[in-house]
């Protein structure tokens, strides 16, 4: 790794916080933060709220960037319970939350909902658009109807939850974490999936999981195609009480019971692609 000049280590902090000491080699991945450090479980200019103070608005006649402004104004008032009244399938709310808060809209949600989020419990009593939850990191999100496209689109960690239907492309480039799904889902769902886990109780559309290159999808109902190296697997009993505990948690049921879901995994054909003689990538492909 090439050196810093003084001025150039004074102007980046994360190289004063010491983020770039680690030196990677294979698949390890970089520290950012050491538990042994308090500080680190929470953002600098994080909010200390208290989860039974409750406040609410109506958002009815605020644009995007007023209601999400509204949010952290309460919050570093110490709300930690907010409630948002008419948020009208406004695009983009409740994103770039970095701290824990029980937020509830009542009704829907439009493109791009609570992304690039780390820690807050979200309760949305309608829809949502597009990518709803992208980038989100830790927390919950729980949907009480249907989803758009990109549903969880590159999730890395939290419970991403959807009672309803999702469009195409859920869980893409999923790096981890936790969707679980009542209804169906649409085509490429899970494609380019790297970690993490996919509860579908209902069907799943073309090429589900193509390009997989990690994690677990599991399917309550008809699979209508599987993508490159996506393959069956057989259901373990870590698997079923995994599950069970987690459709247990949002009020969920497997309509055929956990045990008969159908498990998909990688078949990791993928993993070693460049090493592949040209006729073993036209297989692949």
């Amino acid at each position: 790794m090439a050196e810093l000049t003084p001025k150039q280590s004074h102007e980046h902090k994360s190289h004063q916080m010491g983020l770039h000491k680690e030196q990677l080699a294979g698949r390890t991945q970089q520290v950012y933060f050491s538990p042994e450090e308090e500080e680190a479980f929470v953002y600098p200019d994080a909010s200390i709220v208290d989860f039974d103070k409750h406040a609410e608005f109506d958002a009815v006649n605020l644009e995007t960037t007023a209601i999400n402004r509204r949010i952290r104004e309460l919050m570093t008032e110490g709300y930690g319970d907010i409630t948002v009244h008419n948020p009208l399938a406004k695009h983009s709310l409740g994103v770039g939350i970095l701290g824990r808060l029980r937020l509830c809209f009542e009704g829907s949600l439009g493109y791009f909902g609570c992304g690039l989020i780390d820690g807050p419990n979200i309760h949305i009593k309608g829809r949502v658009g597009w990518s709803c939850a992208e980038n989100m990191l830790s927390g919950t999100v729980v949907i009480e109807k249907n989803a758009g496209s990109s549903f969880g689109a590159a999730l890395r960690g939290g419970d991403l939850v959807c009672r309803g239907d999702v469009g195409g492309r859920t869980a893409i480039d999923m790096k981890g974490g936790t969707i679980l799904i009542g209804g169906s889902t649409g085509a490429f769902s899970g494609f380019m999936m790297q970690r993490g886990r996919v509860v579908v109780l209902g069907n799943a559309g073309k090429n589900l999981g193509d390009s997989i290159y990690d994690g677990i999808i599991y399917v309550g109902g008809h699979i209508e195609s599987l993508g490159v190296d996506c393959v069956p697997s057989e259901m373990t009993e870590l698997d079923v009480a995994w599950v069970t505990r987690k459709l247990q948690l949002y009020g969920l049921e497997a309509p055929n019971g956990v045990k008969n879901l159908q498990k998909i995994v990688s078949g990791k054909r993928l993993w070693n692609y460049d090493n592949l003689e040209p006729a073993e990538k036209k297989i692949v492909l």
